[in-house]
């Protein structure tokens, strides 16, 4: 043993134990970076309440907020590691991890009807046949990209029958208005307000092809800080919760960030949300991989992709949730 003594090689053992105590509380995060939608009503409940900076204060971690202005624009942070936690339809992760994005689904944040097929008011467009043709404003790897595509394979059609032209929502919900397209697939709230303000009409409406709203986390993230997630999750939980008993403050809210009138919020909120899910169950499966095998069929998804395998791996529903 050389020149080490049994006192000596504690002592070494024990400054060993330190050092490996600090590096894994050095690796404690000092941030979580989450985003807020309003296509996500909960999570502007959860901003506006500073729950979780509350939550994680005593823990030394500070809350990033990023605006997510679609699923897509979600996804693309939480690929490149600029999100801890970002929301998203269904349909639009499973898509993503398809397509190699590391995350996992691992709470329900609302039953929408988000998204419908759009024309102006005076267009003679009365179903999705009468597309062919057309100009359609899309935003690709949204909920109302996917229902597009479904809804056009429905009519016996394809993206290659229309001309898409690729806009973010609020963008495509400009371009209907001024008619430099002819019809738009929606999203909520822009899509409430053409139609209250613009008298836009919704000409193809089917509510069990949107798909549910998700919170997907990066798996390195859940990998690494499983208690973290589950608190977030928890506070999560509390906020669908306060925004199911209380409509008025979760109006307040949605009109504060969005600056929206109150009838418009309403359509969205009041007609076409549901916040009374939380767990990621046979459900939510079920719908996402319909619109999978959907998108598949239509040849937006490569034949050979196991579908079902990639959603079972895109769905992590370990992280516990509160009871009461």
């Amino acid at each position: 043993m050389g020149g080490w003594t049994r006192r000596g090689l504690a002592g070494l053992a024990a400054v060993f134990l330190l050092g490996c105590g600090i590096a894994a509380a050095a690796e404690q995060p000092k941030e979580i970076r989450i985003d807020w939608a309003t296509y996500n009503p909960v999570s502007m409940v959860l901003k506006q309440k500073g729950l979780l900076e509350k939550e994680f204060a005593k823990d030394g971690i500070s809350i990033t907020w990023v605006q997510s202005a679609g699923s897509n624009k979600a996804l693309e942070f939480l690929n490149a590691g600029s999100l801890d936690f970002g929301s998203t339809a269904g349909s639009a992760a499973l898509v993503a991890k398809i397509n190699g994005n590391p995350i996992k689904s691992i709470y329900v944040y609302s039953r929408p009807e988000w998204t419908a097929l759009v024309t102006a008011k005076d267009s003679k467009i009365a179903s999705v046949a009468d597309l062919k043709g057309k100009r359609v404003a899309v935003t690709r790897g949204t909920d109302p990209h996917i229902f597009l595509v479904r809804a056009l394979l429905g009519a016996g059609l394809t993206d290659k029958d229309i001309t898409p032209v690729l806009l973010q929502h609020a963008d495509g919900k400009a371009a209907l208005i001024r008619g430099d397209v002819d019809a738009w697939a929606g999203l909520d709230p822009m899509m409430a307000q053409a139609e209250v303000e613009e008298g836009a009409k919704l000409f193809y409406r089917k509510a069990d092809a949107n798909t549910w709203g998700i919170l997907n986390v990066r798996e390195q993230f859940l990998k690494d800080n499983p208690e973290i997630v589950r608190r977030v999750l928890a506070t999560y939980e509390v906020a669908r919760k306060d925004a199911l008993a209380n409509y008025d403050d979760l109006k307040k809210t949605f009109i504060a960030v969005t600056k929206l009138p109150g009838t418009v919020v309403d359509k969205q909120l009041k007609e076409r949300t549901e916040l009374t899910h939380s767990r990621i169950g046979a459900p939510q499966r079920e719908s996402i991989l319909a619109a999978g095998l959907a998108l598949q069929q239509a040849g937006v998804v490569d034949a050979k992709v196991d579908v079902k395998a990639t959603l079972d791996a895109l769905i992590d529903d370990q992280v516990p949730l509160p009871t009461n």
